[in-house]
């Protein structure tokens, strides 16, 4: 059990967690928070290394026959901690330069009001015995969300070399959150069954 705790799978999962503290620090290197551009092309590059683990982590665990239930577990958390923790690093961004604000905030507090009530979904139903697979849309809808986030990450750093990051970036999070909502009530109408059920 130990050996399948500590394979490699697993460690890019913790890798991906640890990430997490590492891209809030790259925003507060002053002592407060910041959007240098500094702060932001190293808390992009964090976030890219991390979002590949997510790849590669379950990858290797399905080619090596290393799946656990620990895996199985953490990596979920693993990609809800980075997205809701770089969400809020955008949304905190004072002066607003390439950060969540406005209407925009409104994509942000739908993909977090999300991800909060499906994990909740997602624990009723395995205390059922039930389980709920990730659809393909709900894979594409996590993907376009990555990217937005790596754009919004660049954000005014960004537009320094490509004029249209930062709208691009909200774009595609207001992209992500119009599919999440879809995802999120394709999810709850397939739980509702099993609820009722009961």
């Amino acid at each position: 059990m130990a050996r399948r705790a500590f394979n490699l799978p697993n460690m890019l999962t913790y890798a991906r967690i640890l990430a997490v503290p590492v891209v809030v620090l790259c925003f507060f290197f002053e002592g407060r928070l910041q959007s240098s551009d500094f702060a932001r092309w190293s808390a992009l590059a964090v976030f890219v290394l991390a979002s590949l683990t997510d790849y590669l982590d379950g990858y290797l665990a399905r080619a090596w026959q290393q799946t656990s239930n620990i895996g199985k577990m953490l990596d979920p958390i693993a990609d809800k901690l980075l997205v809701a923790t770089c969400l809020l690093l955008l949304a905190a961004d004072t002066d607003h330069r390439g950060g969540i604000a406005g209407w925009s905030l409104w994509a942000a507090i739908i993909i977090l009001c999300r991800e909060i009530l499906v994990s909740g979904l997602r624990e009723y139903l395995a205390a059922l015995k039930v389980s709920v697979p990730v659809t393909r849309l709900a894979k594409w809808k996590t993907a376009i969300q990555m990217v937005a986030i790596a754009f919004l990450l660049a954000g005014p750093a960004g537009d320094k070399i490509f004029p249209y990051t930062t709208q691009f970036g909200l774009t595609l999070l207001w992209i992500a959150a119009l599919i999440t909502l879809y995802t999120g009530y394709d999810y709850f109408r397939a739980g509702m069954k099993h609820i009722m059920d009961e």
